[in-house]
């Protein structure tokens, strides 16, 4: 499969977050969360869709397929990984921001080793 961009990886991990807290997702609620138009959210998933990472349908909730959750997974592991490092070790002010940022560029293999740091560290 094709590498997502930053703006698909950023709607497959709300629609993600949105499908743990309620089984499935809305257009409305991807919207407000991450405040784009709902033109756009539509146009995202339409995308997303057509890669087989979601269900969609107009005017229907969105649900992942097997393929679509289990990258927005991975997404959001980097995300709340990079996350501790920023907010719990280091404690940066907009780490938030930058583990959002971040974690959209970081290959597997060095999120690997952040991830045994921030275990250790943890650990301490």
């Amino acid at each position: 499969m094709e590498k997502l961009s930053k703006s698909q990886e950023d709607y497959l991990e709300e629609i993600y977050v949105q499908v743990l807290e309620s089984g499935v997702a809305k257009v409305t609620d991807i919207s407000r969360a991450l405040n784009v138009k709902k033109a756009s959210v539509t146009s995202a998933l339409i995308q997303l869709s057509a890669k087989g990472l979601i269900n969609y349908a107009p005017y229907s909730a969105v649900t992942l397929t097997q393929s679509g959750e289990k990258l927005a997974k991975k997404i959001l592991s980097k995300h709340k990984v990079l996350n501790e490092l920023f907010s719990g070790i280091l404690k940066l002010d907009d780490a938030a921001e930058i583990a959002c940022a971040l974690e959209h560029l970081i290959s597997d293999k060095n999120l690997d080793k952040i991830n045994k740091f921030v275990a250790k560290f943890s650990n301490k």
